[in-house]
């Protein structure tokens, strides 16, 4: 289980709206990259996809997506981090 930031922590670190940055660590398979950054466009209601990175590890078994939308609020963090923690494939969360 992962444990979620609290809101007053996320208050106190950010002024909202603002970029905020996930990074997911998976499965390179199963179209891992895609869902996730799906999750966060379907979270935000976006139109088109949020800025994002990856990085392969040296294998290529894992894949670690770095996302940097813009936030409204702490709320929409903690509804972002809620869907991706239940992700399929997911090894980590930061």
């Amino acid at each position: 289980m992962i444990k979620l930031p609290s809101v007053e922590l996320l208050e106190s670190r950010h002024a909202f709206p603002c970029h905020f940055t996930f990074k997911v660590i998976g499965s390179a398979e199963d179209n891992f990259t895609a869902r996730v950054v799906a999750c966060v466009r379907e979270e935000l209601r976006m139109e088109t996809d949020p800025p994002f990175t990856l990085r392969n590890t040296e294998h290529g078994r894992h894949v670690a997506v770095t996302l940097e939308p813009m936030c409204e609020s702490s709320q929409q963090v903690l509804a972002i981090y809620s869907r991706l923690s239940g992700m399929d494939g997911l090894v980590m969360l930061l």
